[in-house]
């Protein structure tokens, strides 16, 4: 008989919520980050963000113009942050998400954004996004990022439902009592809500888990160890007697098992 122990970690649609009370110099800098980062081909990248539309356009501006001093080079050139894609395929099916984006109402708002040349593809802001595009359900992993104004907060929140991924969400407002309202329906679609930060692995010793499609089990150091590991024990009644021959046994180093020493 055999047994198959499996800890999977799979797609992810990870957003970001930007609400009017957010301190939007720092959201644009965690989402170029959480988007663009190793050019977003990450499962954790942020790869769909909603913004309040009162501050829409100030944070298209301050985005667009974050993306465009980012370097783009070879990974072994000092200070670059855009490097080319390691999937020929790739470009081309990013291309076909922007331009499904434009034939439905998105353009590109950034200069340069979707530019291309072999493997290397300059970021794409695609504003406004809405649910006929790919880009609005699909995960791009790579660098487009989709953009969604919205007048109410059900808007996102509804968005995170109904999604087919649960792994995490990041949360842009300094509203205390904004941000708690967020919290309590999104712990329970998405594994990680990251609050005014981009959405990332680790440490290792935070559970890497997702809801949904998003995962199957959780991975951190503890939890792969409990995972792959079957645990033992020795158990015996507390009495003189058997206190006295479990320490005669730690005491004389007579087991193995049944020891003091540990390698750390």
């Amino acid at each position: 008989m055999n047994r198959l122990r499996a800890i999977l970690g799979l797609d992810a649609k990870n957003a970001a919520i930007i609400t009017d009370k957010a301190d939007i110099d720092l959201a644009v800098k965690e989402c170029v980050l959480g988007s663009l980062s190793f050019n977003g081909q990450r499962c954790t990248a942020i790869k769909i963000i909603f913004v309040h539309r009162r501050i829409a356009q100030s944070f298209l501006d301050k985005l667009s113009e974050a993306v465009g001093k980012l370097k783009a080079g070879m990974p072994w050139e000092k200070d670059v942050f855009l490097t080319p894609l390691p999937e020929p395929q790739k470009p081309k099916y990013l291309k076909t998400c922007i331009e499904d984006a434009i034939a439905n109402g998105a353009t590109v708002v950034n200069p340069h954004g979707g530019d291309a040349y072999e493997s290397m593809v300059f970021p794409a802001i695609v504003y406004p996004v809405n649910e006929r595009m790919k880009l609005y359900s699909e995960e791009q992993f790579g660098p487009v990022i989709p953009v969604l104004p919205f007048d109410d907060i059900n808007t996102p929140i509804e968005y995170l439902i109904h999604s087919e991924h649960g792994q995490q969400v990041s949360l842009f407002t300094n509203n205390a009592s904004e941000l708690a309202s967020l919290i309590d329906p999104l712990v329970n679609q998405v594994s990680r809500v990251n609050i005014n930060c981009q959405c990332q692995r680790g440490p290792d010793t935070f559970p890497f888990t997702g809801r949904k499609d998003s995962a199957e089990a959780t991975l951190s150091v503890p939890d792969a160890l409990r995972a792959f590991s079957i645990r033992s024990m020795v158990a015996t009644k507390q009495t003189e007697e058997n206190k006295a021959l479990i320490n005669k046994i730690v005491s004389d180093q007579t087991s193995n098992f049944l020891s003091t020493k540990y390698i750390f």
